[in-house]
């Protein structure tokens, strides 16, 4: 007999493809791969209607029709043997039994112990196709390592407690900006910095360091006019080089408006010392102070030595005279509607009609002596003379400053300052300068820099006492 090859139609619901059997060969129930996955889909996997069997002589797949072939012949195929139907994977090994109420243990990591069991779940939480009831956890799943068990979760970092206020005070500038190191700008190491173009900041020397901590202090701020006197017994000590260069320091390092007053009735040089302007004076400024009513109106009767706003006085003997107490406060009641820090020179001595007005409006009080018999003596009787006459508050918040352009070894210095620190609150000593001691026009840039940190130092004992 001839062999029979079947014919059939691909298994896949939809598709009419016919697909030919030949005896010998596994039977094919899909047409395609394609076909073939998507059966296994509908059917939900792998199941007996997919099990492939070879076809055999006179045994037609079902659902197939015959087509008679050729009788079979001396060298004809022998019959396959019956097929062995494909192996279906195993099923899973059926979970553990747990413990009423128990909970499914997670699976530990490689070199830990199994958790704990947790019992505290409700048992009618069932988890799907299971038939067994999932743990409704609460609390930490693991606990601490101590050679058993997990280790424990990391936890969040606790926030950090920046005392908030709850208003726009805590975004300032000093509570959000972070710290950064202070850009040196002195030296070799100002140097480096500027030449790195700021990449190397070796930081600051401890001398910049400290000039730093005086130019915050010089300033402070300022709330409202405050009025500096400067005076001395004796005349030739330096008072009047103290007030000018006391005055381009405040100017030049604060934002604020300074002016400086010459309130010497015998024909001072305060202005011939900062700018040499003397032909508008203080007595031209009295005889119009009614019409005076805005900073221009005032600059009229000022000169300008750098920021610094100067008022010469009077350079006739017989003109200053008039300028008596009364005068000296009319004019300060004007510089103080348009000033924020008025220096006054007083003048030499202290029993002038311009001294009462200066003493009685001061909010800070500078004499000025020099480490000198003489110098220290006159100082030193300004301060006696001062408290003999009711102005003991002042003398105790005074500065005492001593300008040592004339120094001699067989002074003791440091017994000479230690006499005025025990009378008043600081002690500033101001170092020679060639500059200064020509008596000429006053330069901040052609001082030596520990003269200007020595006047540095001024000012911030000055500005200490702002707003108090």
């Amino acid at each position: 007999m001839g062999e029979t090859t079947t014919v059939h139609q691909c298994a896949l619901p939809g598709c009419e493809v016919t697909i030919e059997q030949t005896p010998g060969k596994p039977a094919r129930k899909y047409c395609s791969a394609a076909h073939r996955a998507a059966g296994r889909r509908l059917r939900g996997g792998l199941d007996d209607a997919d099990v492939e069997y070879p076809a055999q002589p006179g045994r037609p797949a079902v659902g197939a029709s015959v087509r008679p072939g050729p009788p079979p012949g001396p060298h004809s195929r022998s019959p396959s043997p019956t097929p062995v139907p494909r192996p279906a994977p195993p099923a899973p090994a059926p979970a553990p039994a747990q413990p009423h109420g128990g909970a499914r243990p997670a699976e530990a990591p490689p070199g830990y112990a199994a958790a704990p069991v947790v019992t505290n779940h409700d048992p009618w939480q069932v988890g799907p196709g299971t038939g067994q009831a999932y743990p409704e956890l609460s609390g930490p799943t693991y606990p601490e390592l101590s050679g058993q068990g997990y280790p424990e979760p990391p936890r969040q970092p606790r926030q950090a407690d920046y005392g908030f206020t709850g208003s726009a005070a805590d975004l300032s500038e000093d509570m959000i900006v972070r710290s950064r190191a202070e850009r040196p700008s002195l030296g070799w190491r100002g140097a480096v910095f500027s030449a790195s173009g700021g990449r190397i900041n070796p930081g600051v020397s401890e001398a910049e360091a400290a000039r730093n901590v005086l130019l915050r202090r010089v300033r402070r701020h300022l709330p409202g006019a405050h009025q500096i006197a400067v005076s001395s017994l004796k005349g030739g000590v330096g008072k009047t080089t103290v007030s000018a260069v006391l005055g381009l320091t405040l100017a030049e390092y604060r934002g604020d408006r300074v002016v400086a007053l010459d309130a010497n009735p015998d024909a001072g040089t305060l202005a011939d010392r900062l700018t040499g302007e003397i032909g508008v004076t203080v007595r031209q400024m009295l005889d119009n102070i009614a019409s005076i009513d805005s900073l221009t109106a005032v600059s009229h009767y000022t000169s300008l030595a750098g920021r610094l706003q100067v008022l010469a006085s009077e350079q006739d003997p017989a003109m200053s005279e008039a300028f008596n107490r009364d005068e000296y406060e009319q004019i300060c009641a004007v510089l103080a509607r348009f000033y924020n820090i008025i220096i006054t020179d007083s003048g030499t001595g202290l029993v002038h009609s311009a001294m009462e007005g200066t003493l009685a409006l001061a909010d800070s009080l500078v004499v000025v002596g020099a480490p000198t018999v003489d110098g220290a003596s006159r100082a030193s009787k300004t301060l006696d003379w001062l408290v003999a006459h009711g102005y003991a508050e002042q003398v105790a918040d005074a500065v005492v400053v001593l300008c040592c352009d004339r120094v001699s070894p067989e002074i003791d210095r440091e017994r000479v300052r230690a006499h005025f620190l025990a009378r008043s609150r600081a002690v500033v000593e101001i170092p020679y300068d060639p500059h200064l001691a020509t008596g000429g026009r006053l330069d901040l840039g052609a001082m030596r820099e520990p003269t200007r940190l020595a006047f540095l130092e001024l000012g911030a004992q000055i500005a200490d006492r702002f707003g108090r």
